[in-house]
């Protein structure tokens, strides 16, 4: 902090290799470059487009990489994609609900029918047969006992996320679930509150 500007010195203000100026655009708008600075942490990304939708969906697509760097920092660990993961769960619960006597059994199957829901949606959005993609996955599972085999979204010819290298964080998926089943507890927390003949 300054108490004067005459307190001013080289020991106030930074270093910098380059200060320019640089016009971009038919308006010919003007921005302050300023490059090789000194132990520099900041890095400023500059987003153009054709209209502010393309600007928007740029902007949010850097912010979900950003997010995605940020969860690998606080947590390294990672999990298979292609819907491997999900498809491992349900039929780990799925197991677990043949050992559970009583009504409990079919909160777990539903369960286990909700996390089917990520693969068959994958299998959608790539143009294949959602049942025919998710029975392959799990049989291949099953048989295999290889939890990495997903949904072959891309057509590389394996269904194994290993090889293909599609990963996803451990915390974002940890947190999708967490997500998801306080989303259902409260729901069904509303339908015991409300007694069906107020509909």
């Amino acid at each position: 902090q300054l108490a004067c500007p005459l307190d001013l010195g080289c020991h106030s203000v930074g270093k910098a290799g380059l200060v320019r100026e640089v016009s971009f655009g038919t308006t010919k708008d003007k921005m302050l470059v300023i490059e090789d600075c000194a132990n520099s942490k900041a890095v400023t990304v500059f987003i153009r487009g054709g209209n502010q939708m393309v600007i928007d969906e740029t902007r949010r697509s850097l912010h979900d990489a950003m997010c995605v760097v940020r969860n690998l920092i606080r947590d390294n660990r990672i999990v298979y994609g292609g819907g491997s993961a999900e498809i491992a769960c349900s039929l780990a619960v799925s197991e677990a609900a043949d050992k559970i006597p009583g009504l409990e059994q079919y909160a777990f199957r539903a369960f286990a029918d909700a996390l089917d829901n990520v693969p068959c949606s994958l299998a959608e959005n790539s143009g294949l047969s959602p049942i025919n993609a998710l029975s392959e996955a799990k049989a291949a599972q099953l048989k295999e006992s290889n939890p990495f085999i997903g949904v072959d979204c891309i057509g590389a010819g394996t269904a194994d996320m290993r090889k293909q290298k599609v990963y996803e964080t451990l915390i974002g998926k940890i947190q999708q679930f967490r997500l998801a089943t306080q989303l259902v507890r409260m729901i069904l927390k509303i339908d015991d509150v409300v007694a069906p003949s107020d509909y």
